[in-house]
């Protein structure tokens, strides 16, 4: 990847912004790519790179906006040929029309941000969730209020009796998928019947029952019940993952047939009732040029 490239992708990862990393690791000569060309894919499908000419960046920008959503890592062929999609486990082979000939494999892997795991107190259990999230796949974020807890994955309040209830009312106010609390169950009852919202969503007390004793056992058990419960992108039809956009919407290019996904980049024409969308410039074009030559089509 290029130095500026790279850049761009760490600026971004700070950022916590979702992208694509898409990367030729083959071209079968004609094509424009060669293997080591890089791409971003942002999440409204601008492409920052190269990895192809205009109709192969259709595609990836479709599949990348895919896996996005997903994701799971896509290994994307695309080779000239009559419109068609075939789809493997891991690989989606696209032919392409407007391709000048040659194939060319791009891997594309979605780079999501961290779920974030907040963390509420310093106590030894707090310290426990704090190491064990991160090697779990949590951006842990620890402290003594809850702050902005907009995004988070989880809210975990294990301050022992200091700031729980404001903790938990911004957490349940925001509509944080897990909300943990660690206390017995008398102090949880409460602290949960102090406070002014529904409270019917709190884990208290916090964890799978593992027989856990020590803060490090505790720890372990909260975070069972965090990946126990979050929501998964492979256990319903297509929704978006907690830090991933949601699934693109997909048009048929009228000129060529290829499917194109919908973003503020993909070309377009106004049309009576609505808009066409293309793959790229050319079929734009020969559309306008003639549209009721392929409205008839």
């Amino acid at each position: 990847m290029r130095a500026s490239l790279l850049a761009r992708a760490e600026e971004l990862t700070r950022a916590r912004v979702p992208y694509v990393s898409a990367t030729v690791v083959r071209a079968v000569h004609p094509t424009s790519a060669h293997a080591g060309d890089t791409a971003l894919v942002h999440a409204d499908g601008e492409i920052e790179g190269f990895v192809g000419g205009t109709c192969t960046e259709s595609s990836v920008r479709l599949h990348a906006l895919e896996v996005l959503v997903t994701g799971e890592p896509l290994l994307l062929r695309v080779q000239a040929g009559a419109p068609a999609t075939t789809v493997e486990e891991g690989v989606v082979t696209v032919a392409n029309p407007c391709q000048s000939g040659g194939t060319v494999e791009i891997f594309l892997e979605p780079r999501r941000p961290a779920p974030r795991l907040l963390v509420v107190g310093s106590t030894p259990v707090a310290q426990a969730l704090a190491a064990l999230g991160a090697p779990l796949g949590f951006a842990v974020e620890t402290g003594a209020e809850v702050g902005d807890c907009v995004d988070a994955a989880a809210v975990v309040v294990a301050s022992h009796g200091r700031g729980e209830e404001p903790a938990l009312e911004a957490a349940l106010r925001a509509g944080v998928p897990y909300v943990g609390l660690i206390a017995s169950r008398v102090r949880a009852a409460a602290v949960l019947g102090s406070l002014d919202v529904d409270t019917g969503s709190v884990h208290s007390p916090a964890g799978l029952d593992i027989g856990g004793r020590t803060a490090a056992e505790i720890a372990l058990s909260v975070l069972a019940e965090v990946v126990a419960t979050r929501p998964r992108a492979a256990a319903a039809a297509r929704p978006a993952a907690p830090a991933g956009p949601a699934a693109p919407a997909s048009a048929v290019d009228p000129v060529c047939g290829m499917t194109v996904a919908v973003t503020p980049t993909t070309p377009r024409a106004e049309v009576e009732g609505g808009a066409q969308h293309f793959c790229c410039e050319p079929c734009r074009a020969a559309y306008v040029a003639d549209p009721q030559r392929y409205a008839a089509g």
